[in-house]
């Protein structure tokens, strides 16, 4: 299987690095020229990654195409690139979707939207894809956990939560700065913060199966430190800002 990366930006590099640290039995992976230093890193850094001279040169070369363009630019190039209907195309771009893409690739291929996140190079975290394909399941259960979504509408509410990854990566600077502000060192604070963070997420986790509220309970004391925090952030409408956050995130995809 050989596997091809129009656009080389931070998703593509997270993704083949979680390729080239899995079991996924690949002879070769192409990369689109257009970043050029972070596709001469990987080129350098694997020995089984190469970088194309064009995009269709990926098309034409590689099984499975994966598409990890911005949409500006995808709405410009795609069109452009001729497909075959053999090959599986993996669609990361937020704002097309699988009914657009298809007008663009013009044969029957395999089409299949997934949602990879930075931790994928880790081989970690869920990755949503829509329509169910058993393949593609297969593929990224080797980089995370994938999670079928048969309805393309529904997946669209998993883009909403991307748009969280660097609002939550503000609280931890935030917390990490509030910290240092009071004497401590920086590198101390981030320690602290990250690891704090982590532990309570890999909680979570395990107990993914019971309602979240349980947690929150369980975390406070009548009078205590967490109840007096909790009942300022809602008092000043935090969560209620979280909520309208995503409704607007979600305005916006739904104009695709």
């Amino acid at each position: 299987m050989k596997l091809g990366f129009i656009g080389t930006g931070n998703i593509t590099v997270a993704v083949v690095n979680g390729i080239c640290g899995s079991r996924i039995a690949f002879k070769k992976i192409l990369v689109s020229p257009r970043n050029k230093s972070k596709a001469l890193k990987l080129s350098k850094k694997f020995r089984k990654v190469s970088i194309a001279k064009t995009n269709q040169e990926i098309v034409d070369k590689c099984n499975w195409i994966f598409l990890a363009v911005t949409p500006e630019i995808g709405k410009k190039v795609l069109p452009r690139l001729n497909y075959r209907s053999s090959q599986t195309i993996i669609n990361f771009i937020s704002t097309i979707g699988n009914s657009q893409l298809k007008k663009y690739v013009k044969v029957k291929a395999n089409i299949v939207r997934a949602l990879p996140l930075p931790p994928i190079a880790l081989r970690k975290g869920p990755v949503p894809i829509c329509p169910a394909n058993k393949k593609v399941k297969n593929f990224f259960n080797h980089l995370g956990t994938a999670v079928e979504i048969s309805d393309e509408k529904l997946f669209t509410n998993f883009w909403c939560m991307t748009a969280m990854m660097a609002p939550y990566y503000e609280i931890l600077n935030t917390l990490s700065n509030w910290l240092s502000s009071k004497g401590l060192k920086k590198t101390d604070t981030q320690k602290y913060i990250t690891s704090l963070f982590f532990a309570m997420s890999e909680d979570a986790v395990i107990n993914s199966k019971k309602d979240l509220k349980i947690l929150i309970k369980n975390s406070q004391t009548p009078g205590g430190l967490n109840e007096q925090a909790l009942n300022k952030l809602r008092k000043l409408g935090f969560y209620k800002l979280l909520n309208k956050t995503a409704d607007n995130v979600l305005k916006r995809l739904k104009k695709v």
